[in-house]
């Protein structure tokens, strides 16, 4: 029989901080957004008569869409410690490639592989220059950001590209069934493939893993290089993606188009609780937040708010979703001391 005394052996007992498994959902970033989501939807049905019509929600999801589609694979490359800041001139690029192609005869099939085929090379081109050479991924992305906006203006210039096949604006435009469009389908596709790929395989595994500690991570056999090689490649794939989707949906090519997503974009993956710091987040988390950013964006044009005004609102909201972890956890450090 043990001799230890009783106040010894209570010490040695870990309490469960985290409580119950309800409780430990109750206090999730997810859960707390989500409410956020309830608390904007019920807002705008007060605010705005024409809010809850099946039609105008169902034109409320254009409003992120696309750009979910992109914060997903962000989403991976932000949780596995680096960033890309050029998926919107990804998306310039590949919509100039489309309208010059259109110019030239080809028909839809061959449209959608260039702009995907286009997203593709550009997430390479980033890559390489982050993978293999080793280069940081914020200063790469910031130069390339430059370089593909800038072939579109290039290409461009003062112009437009438009004329495209009838049945090309069925991807940003046509519906699968009553409200829900194909946009909206193709989203949530996306999202549940993303989901999977993150959070029941291994080579999410590896990118949480990544995320933590590049160098553990090496050393454990994880090819760190060739995941974050194919990282970039996922983002130049969905902005490819988005490309078709949005030119699909304007009808029309300019070298302007979707200027500042890479800042939604980025908010968006943050306010859904993706550490920007890296080896943390949730794909759920990633989705709520579109659909707060689209209820948001949506409820102020209803309102008839001025599109600055929402420039200044996801700008905001940006700075408070990475300053609020930071100041809770010296809060929480400053208490321990």
């Amino acid at each position: 029989m043990s001799t230890t005394p009783i106040e010894a052996r209570e010490k040695r007992i870990i309490p469960d901080r985290l409580g119950t498994p309800f409780r430990r959902m109750l206090a999730s970033w997810e859960v707390l957004l989500f409410c956020v989501a309830v608390l904007i939807f019920i807002a705008n049905s007060l605010a705005s008569p024409y809010f809850l019509d099946a039609w105008n929600l169902s034109d409320a999801t254009f409003n992120f869409t696309e750009k979910a589609m992109i914060a997903f694979a962000m989403a991976l490359l932000i949780i596995a410690g680096e960033i890309d800041l050029s998926v919107a001139a990804i998306i310039a690029l590949a919509s100039t490639a489309m309208g010059y192609a259109v110019q030239m005869g080809v028909g839809t099939p061959g449209l959608v592989a260039i702009g995907i085929t286009t997203g593709l090379a550009c997430g390479a081109f980033n890559g390489f220059l982050v993978a293999a050479l080793r280069l940081p991924s914020i200063v790469v992305t910031i130069g390339t950001m430059s370089l593909f906006r800038g072939i579109s203006y290039i290409v461009l210039g003062d112009q437009a590209f438009g004329k495209y096949p009838a049945d090309f604006a069925y991807f940003g435009q046509g519906y699968v069934f009553w409200v829900f469009s194909f946009e909206f389908i193709l989203f949530l596709a996306v999202a549940l493939a993303f989901a999977i790929l993150l959070h029941k395989t291994n080579f999410g595994r590896h990118v949480y893993v990544i995320g933590n500690n590049p160098l553990a991570a090496r050393f454990s056999g994880i090819p760190v290089e060739r995941v974050k090689f194919i990282l970039f490649l996922l983002t130049g794939l969905m902005s490819g993606i988005a490309a078709v989707c949005l030119t699909s949906r304007l009808g029309s090519t300019r070298p302007s188009i979707a200027q500042g997503w890479e800042l939604e974009v980025v908010t968006m993956v943050v306010l859904g609780g993706v550490s920007i710091l890296g080896g943390a987040g949730t794909i759920i988390g990633v989705v709520i937040a579109a659909f707060v950013m689209g209820l948001v964006t949506f409820g102020l044009g209803l309102l008839n708010v001025p599109g600055i005004v929402m420039s200044i609102f996801i700008g905001l909201l940006l700075i408070i979703t990475i300053a609020l972890p930071i100041i809770a956890r010296r809060i929480k450090h400053a208490r321990k001391a």
